[in-house]
C-alpha cells in the first residue's frame, strides 16, 4: 500500500497540493495541476491501494479559503466513493485530520 502524508502548513494554495500529489504518485511531467487533471490521475492512472492522509487540515483550509478546500476534500472523497462503487478490493482512501 503506498501512503500519500499531506501537512497542511505545506499546502498553503492549489499549487501546493498538485505538486506533493504529483510528486508522491508519479504524476509525470504532462500533468495538468488542475483539480480536472488530478480527478483524472486519481481515477485512472494511480496503481491501488493507495491511503492519503491529509495531516493538519485545518491550516490548509485556513490558507486555501473555505471553497477551495472544500472542493479538493469533495474530490478526493469522491474518488475513494467511485472505488468502492466499482467494487475494487484494493481502493484510493482518504482521511482528512485535524
Amino acid at each position: 500500500m503506498t501512503t500519500v502524508v499531506l501537512r497542511g502548513r505545506e499546502i498553503a494554495s492549489e499549487l501546493d497540493l498538485h505538486r506533493a500529489l504529483a510528486a508522491a504518485l508519479d504524476f509525470g511531467p504532462y500533468y495538468g495541476k488542475n483539480l480536472d487533471a488530478l480527478w483524472d490521475r486519481l481515477t485512472t492512472d494511480v496503481e491501488r491501494p493507495v491511503h492519503l492522509v491529509w495531516q493538519e487540515s485545518s491550516e490548509s483550509r485556513r490558507q486555501l479559503g473555505d471553497e477551495l478546500f472544500d472542493k479538493i476534500v469533495a474530490l478526493l472523497r469522491d474518488v475513494a466513493a467511485s472505488d468502492v462503487t466499482a467494487g475494487y478490493a484494493e481502493r484510493f482512501t482518504v482521511e482528512i485530520l485535524g
